[in-house]
């Protein structure tokens, strides 16, 4: 490729690379006679200048060596810098070879060219990069005050990263002491000139031992009962202790290297989500993506992860005028402006194939579902006009109009429901035979509760901390399953890449679908999650008081993702499993989803529990 002639750097950079080349041959000469060149040989040295100068020149601009910016070099260009050196020093032989046969030709010298060729051009490479950090470093904000003294729990990539971003950018004010790791291989050795103090639970004595005045946590995996012994550790200092965004955020851009307080997620565990990049591509890439309930927490979040992958077309749907509005927004704000907003909902059939015969979307995501428990207790026919008539509506239009994936968004409440809600995500999950044999791919996904979504219990528990109290928790023996949005919506995403093929059958995908479920770790009791709250906003447990309500209408005291009469099968990512039901699922029965409808219409709560359990058996109405 060719550079910018206009670019006075692209000379600057010629003429520096030049006097390198030069330079090597000369000292290969000087070495090879100790530093006295025959005057026969000073002669062929000049002849040689005038061939190899030009030649390494060309073909270090064929290869493209000098579009780069030397002050980024990184490992990948040392690559590729040894690839063109070796390449032109094997052209120069054979100029050699072709014009003077070697007779006179020293082959020592053309070995100690091409190594001292590297040498210098790397090393310039490197100069100018080392100078160009220096420089930078200078140049940035001035630190208030003295360097802030800190050690590191971390000594992985994100520990790395970090030493690298504080001594180029002087505003971060760090005094990084050292880290702390359980790696045994890690201690006494070095990243970067700061040593590996010790281990975790270390953490006491050498952070008093080195004066530290603050602690990080950078870690990229970390299992739950890990992390939390990690903040544990910080905790017994005294000192104030924060945590740095996980490194997928970081490469993403979701994330600036900047440490924060640590959240209640991040005491779920940490670990990295293998996505199928290739496979993910393939199938939201230039494509038209609708996605439903696109304004609340899972939907909206699917539409973040989907922006990132270019689609033609987002079309956005959703029941609610600001949450529709606030998503476009966002998303027009990072650049995603192929977006349509349809505001309505999805049980409106008419405006549902209006929106597909216009848009003709390639996959839906279909994460729209009333799902507060209580509520739909009291408002049964909410549940089934929304979550039943309007997924059955969805599948009638995605099938009609030739879409080529549906993911539904479902529930663990699903699974033995007794709850109306449940009951209804239940009935969803079995549409998917009704519709069995066409040209839309059907899949579900089954997950726990996520942290930090509009009807989460800890947006509650945080806003009772900040009134001083009570916490009201149900039960002192409730448990739930709970992941962060991001993870969850980054395996909803990997499910859809799968389909039949991950399944254990091709015969169970042809029956209606397969039904992934994710791998939610260990339940969490909810007063424990509750007192954890608490300290994270640095209180005690003692210093707020705990509320047990009781179990609430539609209530279990925990929750499962696999039912009674399934089995599941791993796939092919670790964290997503798929069921393997036993026998035959013919899908809801037309003439009660009829009665079921008209029962809604009725507004008859009694009906529709009736309806309920006849097309969900395992649906026991709580009392």
């Amino acid at each position: 490729m060719l550079c910018n002639p206009k670019n006075r750097h692209f000379y600057l950079m010629l003429a520096a690379e030049a006097a390198c080349f030069a330079a090597a041959l000369v000292l290969s000469y000087l070495l090879r006679f100790d530093f006295q060149i025959p005057a026969a040989y000073a002669t062929q040295l000049k002849a040689m200048l005038v061939i190899a100068v030009p030649l390494k020149l060309g073909v270090f601009l064929a290869l493209g060596l000098y579009q780069g910016m030397w002050r980024y070099t990184s490992l990948a260009d040392f690559r590729r810098l040894g690839e063109a050196v070796a390449l032109s020093s094997l052209l120069l032989v054979a100029v050699v070879a072709f014009r003077y046969g070697f007779t006179g030709f020293s082959r020592a010298v053309l070995l100690m060219d091409a190594a001292l060729a590297l040498l210098f051009t790397a090393g310039l490479r490197l100069g100018i990069r080392v100078l160009f950090a220096q420089n930078q470093a200078s140049a940035g904000h001035a630190p208030k005050g003295p360097a802030r003294r800190v050690l590191v729990l971390g000594a992985g990539n994100l520990g790395e990263r970090l030493l690298r971003e504080v001594s180029q950018n002087p505003a971060l004010n760090f005094d990084v002491l050292g880290f702390l790791d359980d790696d045994p291989d890690k201690l006494g050795r070095t990243l970067h000139g700061r040593e590996v103090l010790g281990h975790i639970d270390d953490c006491v004595p050498l952070a008093r031992q080195h004066r530290a005045e603050e602690l990080l946590i950078a870690v990229t995996r970390a299992s739950a009962s890990q992390m939390r012994r990690m903040v544990e550790a910080c905790k017994a200092t005294g000192l104030p202790h924060r945590i740095l965004p996980a490194l997928s955020r970081l490469l993403d851009g979701r994330a600036v290297l900047s440490p924060r307080p640590v959240d209640y997620q991040d005491l779920l565990g940490r670990s990295e989500v293998a996505l199928d990049l290739v496979g993910l591509k393939a199938i939201l890439t230039d494509r038209v993506v609708l996605v439903t309930g696109c304004g609340g927490s899972i939907g909206s979040e699917l539409c973040r992860q989907v922006a990132r992958f270019g689609p033609r077309r987002l079309v956005l749907v959703d029941a609610s005028e600001y949450n529709l509005y606030a998503i476009a927004a966002e998303l027009a704000e990072d650049g995603c402006n192929a977006q349509v907003c349809v505001l309505g909902s999805v049980a409106d059939a008419e405006l549902m194939a209006r929106v597909f015969e216009k848009e003709q979307p390639s996959l839906v995501l279909h994460a729209a579902a009333y799902k507060h428990v209580p509520m739909l207790e009291d408002n049964p026919w909410a549940a089934v006009t929304n979550n039943i008539l309007g997924t059955r509506t969805l599948m009638r239009a995605a099938v009609e109009h030739g879409a080529q994936r549906f993911v539904l968004v479902s529930t663990d409440k699903a699974v033995n429901p007794v709850s109306v809600m449940g009951a209804s995500k239940r009935v969803t999950e079995r549409l998917m035979a009704a519709f069995a044999g066409g040209p839309t791919r059907f899949s579900a996904v089954r997950f726990g509760n996520v942290v930090g979504s509009s009807g989460s219990v800890v947006p509650l528990f945080r806003r009772q901390i900040e009134a001083g109290g009570p916490l009201t928790v149900t039960h002192p023996d409730m448990t739930r399953y709970f992941m962060s949005i991001s993870e969850a919506c980054q395996l909803i995403l990997q499910a859809a890449t799968m389909g039949r093929h991950a399944s254990a059958s091709d015969e169970s995908a042809q029956r209606g679908g397969d039904i992934f479920v994710l791998k939610m770790g260990e339940p969490v009791r909810i007063v424990d999650l509750a007192r954890d709250l608490i300290r994270l906003s640095g209180r005690e447990p003692g210093d707020v008081d705990i509320a047990f309500t009781g179990l609430r209408p539609g209530e279990k005291l925990s929750e499962q993702l696999i039912g009674s009469g399934e089995d599941v099968v791993p796939t092919g990512h670790e964290k997503i499993m798929v069921l393997r039901a036993q026998g035959h699922d013919p899908g809801p029965d037309e003439t009660l989803l009829r009665e079921l409808e008209d029962a809604a219409k009725a507004r008859n709560a009694d009906a529709i529990r009736t309806l309920l359990h006849r097309l969900v058996p395992e649906y026991a109405a709580a009392n």
